[in-house]
């Protein structure tokens, strides 16, 4: 079993990630989003979204760095594994009180409010329920942290996720005596990722880069009875007359803003 949660379900996870989420991008682009409430609710969205969002950046940037860095790159700089392990405490510790902070106001902002609540999906309370829980977990392993800080634990770990990446066998055997609430934290961070592409979690992974190079161009509702010409120079042909009650159409083409 512990190989199977620990050695096998990780490239299943990680493989659902990747093709689930581009699939999803290219077989539904506009569900790609993060559906905001924010015209609902202003203000404590607005508090409890900083605080979540800059508290889980820390977190993930945080582990990605941690856990997949090489061992001997911090041998080489003179950091202890101790050294490391307390710096990981204080860090994660600070980020994840934020990113709980804001998250309880964000789950009772979505929970409490009933137009939020009639307006919000399963797997937009569902996925922020397993972040909080996800969160809850991360704080407690720190508990257990702070009885062995020489950093020895540590390096199971990043000996486990360097070697999930590098496809090496057996690499589940490395955290095969840590503590329970470390296999829990891992195995629920797994599922998050299993999850990620059927939840509004995508938003991560864009950009607008295509935004700041957008076009100056807007679609208008027109009034013409007519459609404006395809080609620029070309004169609107006349207008027809003895029609004053006929209803607009809408012009198709997309016209740039003045």
């Amino acid at each position: 079993m512990h190989n199977a949660l620990f050695g096998i379900y990780p490239y299943i996870a990680l493989a659902v990630l990747a093709i689930g989420s581009i699939a999803r991008y290219e077989r539904d682009p506009f569900t790609w989003k993060s559906s905001s409430s924010q015209l609902l609710r202003r203000r404590q969205l607005i508090l409890g979204s900083v605080l979540f969002h800059v508290g889980v950046l820390i977190i993930f940037f945080g582990h990605l760095a941690g856990l997949l860095t090489p061992i001997w790159f911090f041998d080489a700089l003179g950091i202890s594994h101790g050294a490391k392990q307390v710096l990981a405490i204080v860090v994660g510790g600070v980020a994840g009180v934020m990113a709980l902070a804001g998250g309880l106001l964000l789950l009772h902002r979505r929970l409490m409010d009933p137009r939020i609540r009639a307006t919000s999906t399963f797997a937009d309370t569902g996925i922020l329920v397993l972040l909080m829980v996800q969160l809850v977990l991360g704080m407690g392993t720190i508990l257990v942290s702070l009885q062995h800080l020489d950093g020895h634990e540590m390096t199971k770990f990043m000996a486990w996720a360097q070697g999930i990446l590098t496809l090496e066998a057996g690499a589940a055997a490395h955290i095969a005596e840590v503590h329970w609430i470390f296999k829990l934290h891992l195995f629920l961070g797994l599922t998050i990722f299993l999850l990620f592409p059927f939840t509004r979690l995508v938003h991560m992974l864009s950009v607008p880069v295509r935004y700041v190079m957008r076009p100056g161009y807007q679609v208008v509702r027109s009034r013409r009875t007519t459609p404006l010409p395809h080609r620029a120079g070309l004169s609107a042909p006349p207008r027809k007359v003895g029609r004053p009650h006929a209803r607009p159409s809408l012009d198709a083409a997309s016209t740039p803003a003045e």
